[in-house]
């Protein structure tokens, strides 16, 4: 087999954080135990297949920029399975070398679109075929599989929410069969992003007659999962906007409402993406804590944005102490069990060195690996704990349990205020707080 990334021979080793090696991990040591548990079991990292070797670069201002000869955009005669074989075994190639436990795919990344469903659905199973053999021979795994319900201009509308009934059965036809291949393929999980899912416009939209339809498409999308056999979690992808003016699922509160009002919080869980989060407004840790606090968390897409620029990004994780914040909440809430940590992130369009790919990679993870020993250690400290125990302490007492417990009223209440004075203050501490990560980011080894 022919190799891509002949600069790498090696699987991409760990030195340490005074290495200077460039493709070398300094922080990522997956034996490492953590917590409990082995460094590569806590943080599950899967590599994306669409922007690492799918996307060859090209943007709404210029082509593609990137070193990819399986694209059409620089091979456009050649056989697409040809060149789909070719590039699933530069991406096995490059999981294996770095070292990545997991992969991700959409349905459209791993086989070219054909001519029909029939022969999609043919060309998907082929490749399937092909990914088992590769994943039996270097042991990387299947994070999640997903169908793409976004490109093609039949979803020009959206998918599950289309008014036309033909492409919400086209849609539910596609889904069924990637996740029969997610299942073939042992994947931990099958997420559901639901790309064109909203609306540009109220003008021409029935908001009640979309949910309805969106909430059915799920409920097959479960029913099809049981009566398969496929063990893995049902993942909802929330995003606020972009490609639409409005998304369905435009945050982790957003999609609990939804699950709530449909009946299906039981069966369908959220993967959060960091930068979506940004989009939506929210903090990344905040995502995770509501997903949490609902006991809908299940998996997570690790990239950032940009402060200055509202829109998806995708760039790597770097920022060691906002990744802090995150992985304290998944820490603490127990860590992942089906899901993980996947890069869906890409290079930037000047970045067209193939070792490039392995440098965003390397730092995406050495960042989250950093990011644990953070969580880690200020669980173990226990000081953040404590305060925000000390902090609720009043609730613990007499008039806090009457009060959650139903056994005082408004009234009551009123009269037990009348004659008392002014509650005495406390400060929340948040810079004490603040002052306390940091420390923690400062000290970790």
């Amino acid at each position: 087999m022919t190799e891509f990334f002949t600069d790498v021979t090696e699987r991409i080793p760990f030195e340490g954080p005074d290495s200077d090696n460039p493709l070398a991990f300094h922080w990522y040591d997956a034996d490492r135990v953590v917590a409990g548990r082995r460094m590569e079991d806590h943080l599950r990292f899967a590599v994306c297949y669409w922007h690492s070797f799918n996307w060859d670069g090209f943007d709404i201002f210029g082509a593609g920029t990137l070193d990819r000869p399986w694209h059409p955009t620089f091979a456009p005669t050649a056989d697409p399975l040809d060149a789909a074989k070719a590039k699933m075994n530069a991406a096995f190639e490059f999981f294996a070398k770095l070292g990545a436990p997991f992969y991700c795919f959409h349905d459209r990344d791993i086989a070219p679109d054909g001519g029909s469903f029939k022969e999609s659905a043919a060309r998907l199973d082929e490749m399937v075929d092909l990914a088992a053999e590769h994943q039996q021979r270097t042991g990387v795994q299947l994070l999640w599989g997903t169908a793409n319900l976004f490109s093609h201009p039949r979803y020009q509308a959206g998918a599950a929410t289309n008014p036309d009934p033909e492409v919400f059965a086209y849609a539910a036809a596609q889904v069924a069969h990637c996740l029969d291949a997610t299942h073939r393929l042992g994947g931990h999980n099958y997420v559901l992003w639901g790309g064109r899912e909203g609306y540009e416009t109220l003008l021409n939209t029935d908001l009640r007659r979309e949910l309805d339809q969106l909430a059915r498409f799920l409920s097959m999308v479960v029913e099809h999962k049981q009566r398969i056999g496929f063990a893995g979690a049902i993942l909802i992808e929330p995003k606020p906007f972009e490609p639409t003016k409005h998304q369905y699922d435009y945050d982790v509160a957003a999609v609990y409402a939804f699950l709530q009002r449909y009946d299906l919080v039981d069966e369908i869980k959220v993967n959060i993406e960091v930068n979506h989060a940004t989009l939506s407004g929210h903090d990344f840790a905040h995502e995770i804590a509501a997903a949490v606090d609902a006991g809908i968390f299940g998996s997570v897409d690790a990239n950032a944005g940009d402060d200055r620029l509202g829109w998806d990004l995708d760039r790597f994780p770097m920022s060691v102490e906002q990744m802090s914040l995150g992985m304290l909440e998944i820490v603490g809430a127990g860590g992942f069990t089906t899901g993980g940590l996947n890069f869906d992130s890409k290079l930037r369009r000047q970045s067209i060195d193939r070792n490039d790919l392995f440098h965003g990679h390397i730092g995406g993870m050495d960042t989250m690996a950093r990011a644990l020993l953070v969580a880690a250690a200020i669980l173990e400290g226990g000081e953040l704990a404590a305060n925000r125990a000390a902090r609720y302490t009043g609730w613990d007492g007499e008039l806090g349990r009457s009060i959650l417990d139903g056994t005082i009223d408004l009234a009551a209440l009123h009269d037990r205020t009348v004659d008392r004075g002014e509650p005495v203050r406390v400060s929340g501490g948040q810079e004490r707080l603040e002052n306390i990560v940091a420390r923690y980011v400062a000290r970790v080894r």
